[in-house]
């Protein structure tokens, strides 16, 4: 495990160590200006390293809150490329599971998703976000677009994308990926001291990771209107510039979850079952969350 910092050294331009290229004292202003760049690139590439134990310091101040443009794009991308898998599903694993991939001869559904991604990232003018995707009644696929849609970000290899399980009454997405979890969500949220890398689990897909549910809790509202769990959601988005956080929760017909962990994030999505539900019945579900965070329904089936 990483040492955890609170300072933010990689910025500071009075550091004490010096690359054997760099001159100091009597050097030009242009020469100086060129040192202190090309040492705060250097502090970057050490900053910016996404291997999984590096996210246990998540919930320490990031460097990143310094403001726009302060991180080099190329640098995070180079990092993400090298994100290590310890397995990977392969076609056939993916076919099986109804999850999407680049080469899947199921052109039509990856398109769905491929478009469903683009539109969400022109709403978020191609920042990244945080989104709840909720179904408007039981069965109807919530966790099989909330899988898909975090695949389908993580087709682009300068991105990544974290799925997280919410639905703690009846979690899907362990089984589905054929991840064995010890600790989930709620372990982290219940203990303060508890690292955030043992909720991180590789997915087999490429850029995917997953945090699991957790120990089956009979009151997830406590967990999720804690002050803990916003300050997760708003350390992760604003830690990684470039991963995708996608939120799979209990039907909002059966729960109030979906509509608390909505106010937390930036944005909510529906999921309709073709011909199961009443067109009311999914105006009354749509209408459940904040108009301003809602994006649209998808119609699944």
């Amino acid at each position: 495990m990483p040492e955890q910092r609170n300072d933010r050294s990689g910025f500071d331009p009075e550091g004490s160590q010096n690359s054997g290229n760099e001159t100091t004292g009597s050097s030009p202003a242009g020469s100086e200006e060129h040192s202190f760049w090309l040492k705060r690139k250097e502090r970057l590439k050490q900053e910016l390293d996404f291997r999984d134990d590096e996210d246990s310091r998540m919930l320490v101040p990031s460097s990143l809150e310094l403001g726009p443009g302060a991180v080099d794009k190329y640098v995070i991308s180079k990092q993400i490329v090298r994100m290590q898998e310890p397995r990977r599903l392969t076609h056939d694993d993916l076919d099986e599971r109804r999850i999407i991939y680049p080469e899947s001869r199921n052109r039509a559904l990856v398109n769905r998703f491929r478009d469903l991604r683009t539109k969400l990232l022109e709403v978020s003018g191609g920042n990244n976000f945080t989104l709840v995707v909720s179904g408007a009644s039981s069965g109807a696929g919530s966790s099989f677009v909330a899988l898909n849609l975090a695949a389908a970000f993580a087709f682009d290899q300068a991105k990544t994308a974290l799925i997280i399980d919410c639905n703690l009454r009846e979690p899907s997405l362990h089984s589905t990926l054929d991840v064995m979890p010890e600790t989930g969500l709620t372990d982290f949220l219940d203990d303060p001291d508890y690292d955030i890398s043992r909720i991180l689990y590789p997915t087999g897909i490429p850029r995917l990771r997953l945090i699991p549910a957790g120990s089956r809790r009979e009151t997830p509202g406590e967990f999720f209107t804690s002050f803990r769990m916003k300050q997760f959601l708003q350390a992760i988005r604003r830690r990684y510039p470039d991963r995708f956080i996608v939120l799979d929760t209990a039907p909002i017909s059966e729960s109030p979850d979906a509509r608390i962990l909505t106010e937390l994030c930036d944005y909510a999505m529906l999921v309709v079952p073709h011909g199961k539900i009443t067109a009311a019945t999914a105006e009354q579900a749509a209408t459940a969350f904040n108009p301003d965070k809602f994006v649209g329904a998808v119609i699944n089936g």
